[in-house]
């Protein structure tokens, strides 16, 4: 599986880094989260449906 995340899109509500940590973490200084392991990991699905904007994209 691999994850992005489309940083121009993202409004920084930190739901995937709440949902997946291990995969997502918010860059504080940006404004924005970041993906930390684009390897990805299960959490990762539930993390791009939650996203409010759709953002994060999860291919297997």
């Amino acid at each position: 599986m691999r994850v992005s995340l489309d940083q121009n899109e993202c409004i920084g509500c930190g739901v995937c880094a709440q949902i997946c940590p291990e995969v997502f973490s918010l860059d504080e200084d940006a404004g924005v989260a970041k993906v930390m392991k684009p390897e990805g990991a299960e959490c990762a699905k539930d993390a791009a449906d939650s996203c409010p904007v759709a953002c994060i994209t999860v291919e297997e």
